[in-house]
């Protein structure tokens, strides 16, 4: 049984990574954190440093969490390097945050949160962040 979570160092990210560690203790399950920079693009904001990880990876061993963080460095969309570790894994789950929107901006979701939504091989947990 495993949870699978697009992380990026974001409050969005953050709280993806909240609702899925929720999750896996109420499971009892896996944890694999996926995070990757937009388009390849490896020095963008997206994509965690090695302090943003590290920090993560102490959250998870404190709270009792098996997890994996995962980093691919190659040319995948954010989306499909979600989307192939659920595949890889058996994802039970795919936890996403998602950004608040304008009343217009509403009939559109992100880029990223559409194609995993679209295309997940299990269900998708969309969470928004907080408003603050």
């Amino acid at each position: 049984m495993t949870i699978v979570v697009g992380y990026i160092p974001s409050k969005e990210g953050s709280a993806a990574v909240d609702a899925a560690i929720r999750e896996a203790q109420l499971r009892s399950q896996q944890l694999v954190v996926v995070n990757t920079g937009k388009g390849g693009d490896n020095s963008g904001p997206h994509f965690a440093t090695p302090q943003d990880l590290d920090a993560l990876d102490a959250q998870l061993a404190e709270l009792g969490i098996d997890h994996v963080i995962e980093q691919p460095t190659g040319t995948l969309a954010p989306s499909e390097a979600i989307l192939e570790a659920a595949e890889r894994v058996g994802a039970d789950l795919i936890v996403i945050g998602i950004r608040h929107r304008s009343p217009v901006g509403k009939y559109f979701l992100g880029s990223t949160s559409q194609q995993v939504l679209l295309d997940a091989p299990c269900p998708v947990f969309a969470v928004p962040a907080p408003l603050s």
